[in-house]
């Protein structure tokens, strides 16, 4: 029987989508390792549908972060996170790895008594979270995106990790339900088709382009390439993208609304090229092997640079 690895990457789904090429090639490399993974609830359906996650652990942060405000409810929250901790001591792993390198992912790294627990060393975590590791990991000097910085993690196992299949897995249904999508269309798609997504994360609207320029920018690419534009959206997004499309002087498609990550990345998979902001669907568009065109605003593209291969364009 294989080790049993621990897997810490606990939120923000474009952070999670970046950790998975890392996990893959920890399975092609130690196929019998049994991969457990400590997740807030956002991302766990995601991780359940991908065959190199054996084991999904929900953390509910944020109902617990919402009970510890009442006085009532402290007792009872404070047992149930001795009990998720005792029963992850239970399942006695052997090997944590902590891509998130924050104080709550050491805590859970270092409670969960797994003789090797594997991090980042002081310069590449925050918030004391190095204090919890016994294998340091030093990432190298010069600035690397988040996908390597997550592949060069394995380090601490003595794993070295190249060409690494980014791949998303979609399940079965997912793929019927898009492909159900693009068979009723009113009318044919017309190559290129070209997905933009326009919305962020709710907590980073800085990294949104002005709407207007959207709507230019896909009129002018009906125009001038013949192509086709669907326009993709997430929750409380769908009002701001339809006022995009009612800016626009030329049709447009509206993609259907996805319940999952993986539904999303079907979608990208039908198209020739991504356009969009600094966001975790550009990751998912990447992963999925489509080319993407990437709109950054304040954010380091170094860091966030989606997977693969890159040529970079600065406003002069």
């Amino acid at each position: 029987m294989g080790k049993k690895d621990l897997v810490l990457r606990l939120s923000a789904a474009g952070d999670v989508i970046r950790t998975l090429p890392a996990v893959r090639a920890l399975k092609e490399r130690v196929p019998d390792a049994y991969v457990a993974w400590v997740v807030e609830e956002p991302s766990g359906l995601l991780l359940k549908s991908q065959p190199e996650v054996d084991e999904v652990i929900l953390f509910p942060r944020r109902r617990w972060t919402e009970a510890v405000k009442s006085p009532k409810r402290i007792g009872v929250t404070l047992a149930e996170v001795w009990r998720f901790i005792r029963n992850l001591r239970m399942k006695r792993f052997d090997v944590v790895l902590d891509f998130h390198g924050i104080l709550k992912s050491g805590m859970i790294s270092f409670l969960s008594g797994a003789p090797k627990r594997i991090g980042y060393d002081r310069k590449s975590s925050r918030e004391g979270n190095f204090l919890f590791s016994n294998i340091k990991v030093t990432l190298p000097e010069e600035k690397i995106s988040r996908f390597k910085r997550n592949v060069a993690l394995l380090q601490g196992l003595g794993l070295e990790a190249k060409n690494v299949n980014p791949s998303l897995s979609i399940p079965k249904r997912d793929k019927e339900y898009v492909k159900s999508f693009f068979r009723t269309l009113p009318v044919p798609v017309q190559r290129p088709l070209i997905a933009i997504h326009t919305g962020t994360s709710p907590t980073a609207p800085f990294k949104r382009w002005m709407p207007q320029k959207y709507s230019k920018l896909a009129d002018r690419l009906i125009r001038e390439l013949g192509a086709t534009v669907l326009f993709t959206w997430g929750p409380g997004e769908l009002e701001w993208v339809e006022g995009i499309r009612n800016d626009m002087e030329e049709p447009s498609i509206l993609a259907p609304k996805t319940e999952s990550l993986t539904q999303l990345g079907e979608v990208f998979r039908y198209c020739d090229l991504y356009i969009g902001g600094d966001t975790g669907p550009m990751h998912i568009a990447s992963m999925m092997g489509v080319p993407v065109v990437v709109i950054y605003g304040p954010t380091a593209p170094v860091f966030h640079e989606p997977y693969g291969e890159h040529k970079r364009l600065e406003k002069r």
